[in-house]
């Protein structure tokens, strides 16, 4: 802290000594130590108050970059989820319009005349129309 060498603290002693006397100087010296030693916790509090408000100050950086990544991310999802559910939507479209108000399949178009193949049926539509065979 301070930058002294031992000559200067037998100096210093020397000059309290005469000061002070010999009879006060133990007392005098017990007290300072005192002092010191309070000043000393006072200046590790103070330091280690400033430390624990630096890292809550990172802590809450920390919290926001991880809340905007998080909400980046929940939009990302949102997004594909969206996508991927338009996309069902148009493929399913066709198959839904084929379907009768009683949940039948209207029949399939197709080039042979016999109603027992299966051929020209979608592969989607099939296990619906094995079902409604079924009964």
């Amino acid at each position: 802290m301070f930058d002294i060498g031992l000559t200067e603290l037998m100096v210093i002693a020397v000059v309290a000594l005469v000061v002070i006397g010999p009879e006060r100087l133990p007392k005098v010296a017990r007290t300072a130590g005192h002092i010191l030693g309070r000043l000393q916790r006072y200046v590790s509090d103070v330091k280690s108050d400033i430390n624990r408000e630096m890292q809550l100050d990172e802590l809450k950086k920390l919290q926001q970059q991880v809340s905007s990544q998080v909400s980046s991310l929940e939009t990302s999802v949102t997004h594909e989820m969206r996508e991927i559910e338009s996309s069902v939507n148009t493929a399913v479209a066709p198959l839904a319009s084929d379907m009768k108000p009683d949940g039948a399949v209207a029949p399939a178009p197709t080039s042979d005349t016999s109603a027992g193949t299966m051929e020209s049926v979608p592969a989607a539509a099939t296990p619906v129309l094995t079902e409604v065979q079924k009964s």
